[in-house]
């Protein structure tokens, strides 16, 4: 699963032109800084080390699943966000400090104990200065010149991606978290309101009788206002903004729009890596 994970991702990584690989390679060395920076924050002070920690162990399984989906879907969207692939914005991925902090430790967490099982054995009470002592070793080695090439930037960036979309779907993924809401089979997702909101306008040009709403099924009158979808497709407002807010898909060739919805979202952008790499490949 990992492999094939890891394969999605490079073959999607080598459709992109020299420029926006550059500009993705600074965007994620600036969101690893950050991560980084938050970890070594929460190992460096007792006091937010223990409120981390104590947050994280309150958390249920279910929303530890969660708190690493977030994670995932936040480090999704830079890949897509060099794309044409209108990637709009979404709240689904916005976190508050403290879950950051919690998944930061989480995930340094689990890649300390595959390292070295035994070390988490020791009490608890000196995880900070073990875990502090790893994360400055992990830093100095990052600085010793790897993270000067792009491919020591970006390798660490497409592990942590595959373990947690790994870690997601073996808790079920996006299908069992639909289920555990009680959701049917063919239920459908709002689109984002941020995605809503950047609709543009646009005026009908020559309608002639011929640009219909798929909606209503009425003309478009020439010199009216009206919404365009990024698939170019128009709509009557008064039409299409009741149907995106029931589901986030055009009318006419269900072209997905972001939505809120933290598993729907990486499945919409897990979906057009895969078609991305599967175009490549063909």
């Amino acid at each position: 699963m990992e492999e094939e994970n890891t394969t999605i991702i490079m073959t999607s990584l080598s459709t992109l032109s020299p420029s926006h690989l550059t500009n993705l390679t600074h965007t994620i060395l600036s969101l690893s800084h950050h991560h980084r920076r938050r970890l070594a924050s929460v190992l460096s002070s007792p006091t937010l080390f223990s409120l981390t920690l104590r947050h994280l162990l309150s958390l249920s399984l279910p929303q530890k699943t969660f708190l690493i989906a977030t994670h995932l879907l936040s480090l999704l969207h830079p890949l897509l966000l060099h794309r044409n692939h209108h990637s709009l914005p979404s709240s689904a991925a916005a976190m508050k400090l403290r879950d950051l902090d919690a998944v930061v430790l989480l995930l340094f967490l689990c890649e300390t104990h595959q390292l070295d099982p035994d070390v988490l054995e020791a009490s608890a009470d000196n995880w900070r200065e073990i875990l502090g002592d790893m994360c400055s070793d992990t830093m100095l080695n990052s600085i010793s010149g790897l993270w000067t090439c792009d491919a020591g930037i970006l390798m660490p960036y497409i592990e942590t991606l595959v373990r947690c979309k790994r870690f997601v779907d073996i808790m079920g993924g996006y299908n069992h978290h639909r289920r555990l809401r009680g959701e049917k089979e063919g239920y459908e997702i709002p689109a984002a309101r941020a995605a809503v909101v950047a609709l543009r306008a646009v005026e009908v040009l020559n309608a002639a009788g011929e640009v219909e709403c798929v909606i209503c099924k009425e003309e478009m009158r020439e010199g009216r206002d009206v919404c365009e979808m990024p698939c170019q497709h128009l709509f009557h407002w008064k039409c299409i903004l009741p149907w995106l807010s029931k589901r986030n898909t055009c009318p006419f060739c269900r072209f997905q729009l972001p939505t809120d919805d933290v598993f729907s979202e990486i499945q919409r952008l897990w979906d057009i890596l895969v078609k991305t790499s599967e175009l490549h490949v063909a």
